[in-house]
């Protein structure tokens, strides 16, 4: 049975996401990308209920429409991005592994739609992703990003990048660590079964541009981390 409805997932799942993708790639010629971010959040939400998907989302209420936040989430799935774009409250842009920019369709969309590319094995070029990044968050465009780096492998939580936090004490915004749960039991990496279940987003209190200054960058980083494990069910 599990099977069966894996391949239901993939199916009629898949085909429903690359549709999004193309009315994204179209929609973006014409409308605002903030016009058009309450569209994409309404359409990822019935992703996840046409896979039978219950989402609980706690927290949302500690993020102030009108603020730019750097969001800090774990790295559980490849439904993650999905979710966290559904579910934060606020139009938000992500920095994202630089291999997905080259994948057919959705690189074209994320790129259309102004998420930024990290090639993590070359330290020169993360840098500059991060001085990029930055200047977006200075402009006032809140940004998403996972510390870890990429997936996890057993469930756990795994060690944070300490450039995430570089960024952080340069960029001047309040930090809201993100905590996902169940999304590795949904379908993590190795695996090609999805196992629909109930996941939760439990957004954090902010953390304020003063704490995050009063801490050196490793204390930083252990502070965050802590935080975002706490949020973890």
């Amino acid at each position: 049975m599990k099977h069966l409805i894996s391949a239901y997932s993939w199916l009629v799942g898949g085909l429903y996401f690359i549709l999004l993708l193309f009315i994204y790639i179209v929609l973006s010629f014409f409308i605002l990308q903030k016009t058009l971010d309450p569209f994409i959040k309404k359409s990822l939400k019935l992703l996840f209920k046409i896979l039978f998907i219950k989402v609980h989302s706690e927290g949302a209420e500690n993020v102030e429409p009108n603020k730019t936040y750097l969001f800090m989430s774990n790295h559980q799935s490849l439904f993650d991005i999905p979710l966290l774009e559904a579910y934060i409250p606020t139009f938000v842009r992500g920095v994202e592994a630089l291999r997905q920019f080259k994948w057919p369709v959705y690189g074209w969309v994320v790129r259309r739609l102004g998420n930024i590319p990290i090639d993590r094995k070359n330290i020169h070029a993360s840098i500059k992703s991060m001085k990029r990044t930055e200047k977006i968050l200075k402009k006032g465009k809140s940004i998403i990003i996972l510390p870890e780096g990429h997936r996890t492998l057993d469930g756990t939580l795994g060690q944070f990048k300490k450039l995430p936090f570089h960024l952080a004490k340069q960029a001047g915004v309040a930090i809201i660590p993100i905590g996902l749960s169940g999304l590795f039991q949904l379908k993590h990496k190795g695996s090609w079964l999805i196992q629909p279940r109930p996941v939760k987003i439990k957004f954090g209190q902010p953390i304020s541009p003063d704490t995050i200054q009063s801490l050196s960058t490793e204390e930083l980083r252990d502070f965050i981390r802590d935080k975002i494990q706490d949020l973890i069910e």
